[in-house]
């Protein structure tokens, strides 16, 4: 496995990461796909992984800005803090098919099913990977992964001994972040860190209504200990934020922590065994919308057992969450508090047929207080054509469990506080996704690395909303009356033009056919339900060494228009020049956004915010 680190060379700081054979970076080890580590050459799924060094080349200061780096997620900024990222269609702020995971944890918020973005945080500079799997990944991971898995893998501590300080600063945005590592005698490898981050949008461009300046920092540990039998890593995180609009003077609030363990053991001939338990705290306050809190506690053990030609992981889980919900003027959640409870058990089988032939069955059963239990099914089998191709097919059933907005909303008429506008539905069912997908991923020369993806999903039991008088006005049910189906082709290429210099270039084309059930009498057009999507989107990255010091980034993106609420079509620009002064010093400018002084990423109601050209200077300095 390569391991490159933040300035995009390998441990021993001898290769610069553009220089790196194609060969050596399909080796890169996976996880996210089986949870068995595979190369990702290998890999019978849909799965981009983004390198520390792609992190650190792109200059980029934020997760949801990192995540513009993979072709097969779409990415739309909403304001300072909020983004809809989604794959596959249904894009959202309150995209909810999406899981997401920080090392193993889970960060899904059960009051939609999504992920708050803004509440997501880690020190860039400690990330190995992050793996991006779109397609279902129901068997191994659960009823949230119904159109992609993204998996943010962070370093041991024991390959980041030593200290690193980063700072940036522009007109819109600025921080700066301090981590230091080493190990205790012959003990546990030990780090720390700490990070703060300040955004602001422009004055001239206000928002309606929304939050427009952003405060955040955060701090947080990690420890590992590496046995010749077994490794422990135990970590845990601390954050606190502020929201405000700098027009209305009104604002909101964010905390949390979070407690993460974990052991694996080698059995020898036994397999392996690995033991994952985490705790959470969040805390979260908007005006006009509210204060959530929820505190959750997740276990899972798995075990990785090798018999003959067979390969099977099987395991099971337990989560626990307490959520209180106190509604603003407008929002409400009756019970105000509920305690919500999921329980798993998984099993995959991957069994090699022939020697290049290779199939994977899995199954994966799944309880939830809302619907009781529900199964999820996997077939895929993979063909090893020639070294460094793959030919894989899937067959995959998934659901969407209801969250809190499905079943616990009420959405108040301001005009008459005892009257509701929408009313959760107490006979909302679980959302299925049927999917097909057809996968090659080869390398045809040295220099050349391609991967595409045919997908087809006939999603069922939508959310819709339905009248609750028969004249099909207000007031309004959430109801499972909505169906979709989706169609697309994923691409995405690398293409070693020169020593020190390389092209990627990927993208997405999709058809969203969105209807209802015979039965339904939504008359909404479900604008607010199914997301807004565009039928294309492409990226265009360029990574040059100039020279051993001196490295130049380029990437431009293209977003074709969203139809629902509508947004033109764009192009962009993001640039970052970097010198390495020093083996310990970098300095870097970097642009975002810079074809255009503004321009509008993605609509919700009551909020149009404008995407500014920025430039800012940052510098990385260890020791």
């Amino acid at each position: 496995m390569v391991c490159l680190d933040a300035r995009g060379q390998d441990d021993a700081g001898a290769l610069p990461w553009a220089d790196y054979s194609l060969e050596q970076l399909s080796e890169i080890a996976v996880t996210s796909v089986s949870r068995q580590s595979e190369p990702l050459a290998r890999a019978a799924a849909s799965v981009f992984v983004i390198s520390a060094a792609d992190i650190a080349r792109s200059g980029a200061t934020t997760l949801p800005e990192v995540l513009r780096l993979a072709p097969n997620l779409q990415v739309a900024r909403v304001n300072t803090h909020e983004y809809a990222i989604s794959a596959r269609g249904f894009l959202s702020p309150q995209a909810n098919k999406l899981l997401v995971m920080i090392d193993g944890r889970s960060v899904y918020s059960p009051l939609f099913s999504g992920v708050i973005w803004e509440m997501q945080d880690v020190g860039l500079e400690d990330v190995a990977r992050i793996e991006v799997v779109s397609g279902p990944g129901g068997t191994v991971w659960g009823t949230n992964a119904v159109n992609g898995v993204i998996n943010i893998i962070t370093r041991s501590a024991a390959e980041t001994h030593g200290g690193v300080v980063t700072a940036y600063a522009g007109p819109d945005e600025h921080g700066a972040g301090v981590r230091y590592g080493g190990q205790f005698g012959n003990g546990p490898h030990w780090r720390v860190y700490a990070r703060q981050t300040r955004i602001e949008a422009d004055r001239s461009a206000p928002a309606s209504g929304a939050d427009n300046r952003m405060a955040r920092e955060q701090a947080g540990f990690r420890l590992d200990w590496e046995g010749v039998q077994h490794d422990v890593t135990l970590s845990g995180d601390v954050y606190d934020g502020r929201l405000r609009n700098i027009f209305l003077l009104a604002g909101g609030t964010m905390s949390g922590a979070n407690l993460r363990a974990e052991v694996q053991r080698d059995l020898a001939a036994a397999g392996q065994l690995r033991m994952h338990a985490w705790l959470d705290h969040t805390r979260r306050s908007k005006p006009g919308v509210g204060m959530q809190q929820i505190d959750t506690v997740d276990l899972e053990a798995q075990h990785l057992l090798r018999l003959g030609a067979h390969g099977i992981t099987w395991g099971g889980g337990y989560r626990h969450s307490r959520d209180q919900i106190d509604g603003g003027p407008v929002l409400r959640f009756t019970p105000a508090r509920r305690n919500l409870r999921w329980s798993h058990l998984f099993v995959q089988d991957e069994l090699a047929l022939t020697p290049t032939l290779r199939a994977v069955a899995g199954v994966r059963v799944e309880h939830n207080v809302y619907t009781g239990s529900e199964l999820l099914p996997n077939l895929r089998l993979a063909w090893d054509a020639k070294d460094q191709a793959t030919l894989w097919a899937a067959l995959s059933r998934t659901v969407r469990a209801p969250s809190r907005i499905d079943r616990d909303l009420f959405v108040i008429n301001p005009a008459a506080p005892r009257q509701f506008l929408i009313a959760g539905g107490a006979d909302t069912v679980a959302e299925t996704a049927r999917v097909a997908e057809l996968g090659y991923r080869g390398q045809p020369m040295p220099t050349l690395s391609y991967s595409a993806t045919l997908f087809y999903t006939d999603f069922e039991r939508l959310r819709s909303l339905e009248p609750a008088a028969r004249g099909g006005q207000l007031p309004y049910v959430i109801s499972s009356l909505g169906k979709v189906n989706l169609r697309g082709i994923e691409f995405w290429a690398s293409w070693q033009a020169a020593r020190g210099w390389r092209l990627h270039a990927g993208g997405v084309l999709q058809d969203v056919d969105m209807g209802r059930e015979p039965a339904s009498r939504d008359t909404t057009g479900l604008s607010g339900l199914g997301g807004n999507d565009p039928n294309l989107t492409w990226t265009l990255r360029s990574a040059h060494d100039l020279s051993e010091r001196i490295w130049a980034d380029f990437s431009l993106r293209y977003v074709a228009r969203l139809p629902q609420v509508a947004v033109p079509s764009y192009h962009e620009l993001d640039a970052r020049m970097a010198w390495q002064v020093h083996p310990d010093l970098e300095l870097a400018l970097a642009g975002r956004n810079l074809l255009h002084a503004r321009h509008v990423e993605f609509v919700v109601a009551g909020s149009r915010q404008l995407s500014e050209r920025t430039v800012f200077a940052s510098a990385t300095l260890r020791f």
